[in-house]
């Protein structure tokens, strides 16, 4: 079911991981995030798990072409040389909203880890026939998925309510 309907947005969750994807070791940041959604009333989709580059250009246009609302990728943010989820998602977006970015990196810091302003994930906007779905990158530890939710996890259902073209909340029912 669909927000409109009365359920939660559908979100896909994308794990970029080139060890979890060849079968190395289990995803351990996907199930994190996927359960913290269901918690918070979204119809979870996946975890897809991708290796690093192309794959995950290609999850997002999977996402894109089944009309998810969001997108979560947890991992492929550090500065190794195989973390490339930042740059295949940038060429998606149509625009980035550096203030959900920015704040996840923030939210790691304060929480005692100093590496996460190391993340170079992004958020922002991808469009495709008039579909619009938010893309937001999260680290690939455990820790830093539910770190990452911590601070998504408020905000989800408002933006993609905007995505869709509503209004902002008014309280108590005032007038703009």
């Amino acid at each position: 079911m669909r927000e409109s309907e009365g359920a939660g947005p559908r979100v896909a969750v994308v794990t970029v991981s080139n060890r979890a994807a060849a079968g190395v070791y289990p995803d351990r940041s996907g199930p994190v995030i996927v359960e913290r959604l269901r918690a918070a009333g979204c119809e979870a989709v996946g975890p897809w798990v991708v290796s690093d580059g192309e794959p995950v250009a290609e999850a997002l246009e999977r996402a894109l072409e089944e009309r998810i609302d969001a997108v979560i990728t947890t991992g492929g943010t550090g500065l190794t040389p195989q973390d490339r989820t930042p740059e295949m998602t940038r060429r998606l977006l149509s625009y980035e909203i550096p203030g959900i970015a920015e704040a996840l990196r923030a939210g790691g810091r304060d929480k005692g880890v100093p590496t996460a302003i190391l993340s170079r994930g992004l958020a922002g906007v991808a469009e495709r026939g008039g579909h619009r779905m938010l893309v937001v990158n999260l680290p690939g530890s455990r820790g830093g998925a539910h770190d990452g939710m911590d601070v998504l996890e408020p905000v989800l259902g408002h933006a993609v309510d905007q995505l869709r073209g509503g209004d902002h909340p008014r309280p108590n029912g005032a007038e703009k």
